[in-house]
């Protein structure tokens, strides 16, 4: 029978964490400002989610959108003048970002030591994506022995397909990107293509790890299918409830050690 990992669970734990720490500040506040280029709806729907619960453990959000029609240097221009604002601690450029713009381009324009993101190629130790923070928690949840198996990314990021695979491939794990998910004991996937995998997709009790998230008619769907593959996987993570609360509490708790470091020196 096919379990359902609790993201809102893991979640919380980590949340709670947070707001301890940003109560014993004593009123100070660690700031994070988002970029968001666009009207990708599930680009929207994370961030407003985490403006939410930015605001639930005290961590202040500053919204910086930015159309598509604007151009990358509108988005360079952002970035150079909150690498400069004293007041930000961190800096997330939503991603994944329209076609015509060079994501590595835009991602190697944040300072590092601001990057909450965890994507800059020069980033800090202390700093890890929250996307591969989550995945990593989830296997813990479940006691996923890595070593030795295979897995598969699907992803329409290629920074993002890429960081999964190195983080995969740091746990031991053989990994494909786009190709042989039928036959991947864990099924990492980030398309934004409501319920496009299905069970043929999957590999007898194999993990699903469905990152994916996008609206339709009032409601958001992952990637998976589930009730097409709720005979066949042995663990999920079920959209909503899943990877997303997971990611937004990560990327919090790197905003607060971000501050730490620039302010408790």
């Amino acid at each position: 029978m096919l379990k359902k990992i609790d993201g809102r669970a893991i979640a919380e734990k980590i949340k709670d964490g947070i707001a301890r720490e940003i109560f014993q500040l004593q009123g100070a506040r660690p700031n994070l400002a988002i970029i968001l280029v666009g009207k990708r709806p599930d680009s929207q729907i994370y961030v407003s989610l985490k403006q939410k619960e930015g605001a639930k453990v005290g961590v202040d959000t500053h919204l910086y959108q930015i159309e598509a029609a604007e151009g990358e240097a509108a988005v360079l221009a952002t970035i150079n003048f909150l690498n400069q604002d004293p007041l930000i601690d961190g800096i997330l450029v939503q991603l994944p970002l329209p076609e015509k713009f060079n994501t590595d381009k835009i991602i190697a324009a944040i300072d590092p030591e601001k990057d909450a993101d965890g994507f800059h190629p020069e980033r800090p130790d202390h700093i890890l994506s929250p996307v591969l923070s989550s995945i990593s928690a989830c296997l813990d949840e479940i006691k996923f022995q890595a070593a030795g198996k295979t897995a598969c990314v699907l992803y329409n990021s290629e920074i993002f397909g890429q960081s999964v695979k190195e983080l995969l491939e740091t746990k031991g794990m053989t990994v494909s990107l786009k190709d042989r998910s039928e036959k991947a004991d864990l099924l990492v996937t980030a398309l934004g293509a409501p319920h496009q995998v299905k069970k043929t997709a999957v590999k007898e009790d194999a993990v699903i790890i469905d990152i994916g998230i996008t609206p339709v008619g009032g409601e958001v769907r992952g990637d998976v299918d589930y009730e097409d593959v709720k005979d066949k996987a042995s663990f999920i993570t079920p959209v909503p409830g899943g990877i997303g609360p997971m990611t937004v509490a990560f990327l919090l708790r790197n905003v607060l050690e971000i501050y730490k470091r620039r302010h408790q020196k």
